[in-house]
């Protein structure tokens, strides 16, 4: 088994201008796709990224303070799951619960390195 990254990309929920019941109905979701992963024995963790976003960039470590006019979605959060192959991964994602408002997967394995 390989560990792989899911990262989920996306507008916020309240730049969606989604109701408090409405966002609630997604966490809904999410909580449920999480549990269905967790019961499968392949979900290892997962985190929401709060916003926004704080950059520390080139030689003179410069210090900039999101959102960036570059980056039309923001990196929501993400999961790492355990799976044999990043073709079992895409089927996970097939519940991914925001598809329907315009989010994303961006799904990466996970190198170790060995440092004996």
């Amino acid at each position: 088994m390989k560990d792989f990254m899911m990262i989920f990309l996306g507008e916020t929920y309240e730049e969606l201008g989604l109701t408090p019941e409405q966002t609630q109905e997604q966490m809904g979701k999410w909580f449920a796709w999480g549990n269905k992963m967790g019961a499968l024995g392949i979900l290892k963790e997962g985190h929401a990224l709060h916003a926004p976003t704080t950059r520390v960039v080139g030689a003179e470590r410069t210090v900039s303070d999101g959102p960036f006019v570059e980056s039309k979605e923001i990196i929501g959060g993400y999961y790492v799951v355990s799976a044999e192959s990043i073709e079992k991964v895409v089927e996970i994602a097939q519940d991914y619960p925001d598809y329907h408002l315009g989010g994303s997967v961006e799904i990466r394995e996970i190198i170790v390195f060995d440092q004996a």
